[in-house]
């Protein structure tokens, strides 16, 4: 048997972690390296503790799983982030994918699909529970945004949204009446987009957006 696989847990809650730390120590080729009960100290020992594989709750405090989890990967791409959730929302999904995730794994799965999926993570595979693989399977054969996605890992669903109707020439206007936003949070995320993307201008981001394959329908025409 070769080197045990270093996980480090982070999750909010002490009696799942407790479960958690139980599954992990009694498995003979993993190995317990930190608990976190937040983004921010998962950050931190990551960067001490240099895990293999971080088993990532999604919703805590001080900072989120999503946010830790592209901290974790930015500073080292080799770190394998398993998702774990009770929330298995489109939305969350493909965030934690676009910030790096190896996986996406339910809560409730069972000890030995989550055992299975540490280890093939660290093989570098990319793992998703089984209710989450049905549910991605419609969403890429129908294309489903999927190059978008890829194309701008570093921007949210919002931001994605935000950047297809720039590519398609709408103003800030028409942008809050489609998505049903005020315009100053317009503002914001066209702020954020284009702080993101490095570029100057609109102009720019169209430029950078239409390389991708955005914004060639006409939705504001």
């Amino acid at each position: 048997m070769g080197e045990p696989i270093r996980v480090l847990i982070v999750d909010d809650h002490p009696v799942y972690r407790d479960g958690l730390r139980g599954l992990v120590e009694r498995a003979p080729d993993l190995e317990l390296v930190g608990e976190a009960e937040n983004g921010v100290a998962a950050v931190t020992l990551a960067a001490e503790r240099h895990p293999a594989i971080v088993l990532m709750d999604l919703r805590m405090s001080e900072m989120s799983g999503i946010e830790a989890t592209r901290r974790i990967v930015g500073a080292d791409p080799t770190v394998g982030v398993l998702v774990l959730t009770m929330s298995e929302d489109d939305d969350s999904l493909f965030a934690a994918m676009r910030a790096g995730a190896r996986g996406y794994i339910p809560k409730d799965a069972d000890a030995e699909e989550l055992l299975g999926a540490i280890r093939a993570a660290a093989l570098g595979e990319t793992i998703f529970g089984a209710s989450v693989g049905r549910r991605l399977m419609p969403f890429f054969a129908a294309g489903g945004g999927g190059r978008s996605a890829a194309a701008f890992p570093e921007l949210t669903e919002r931001e994605l949204e935000i950047l297809e109707l720039i590519a398609a020439g709408c103003s800030n206007a028409e942008i809050g009446r489609r998505l049903g936003i005020a315009p100053k949070t317009v503002r914001n995320h066209v702020a954020n987009v284009l702080n993101k993307l490095g570029v100057a201008d609109r102009s720019q981001a169209i430029v950078r957006a239409r390389e991708a394959g955005l914004g060639g329908g006409d939705p504001c025409g």
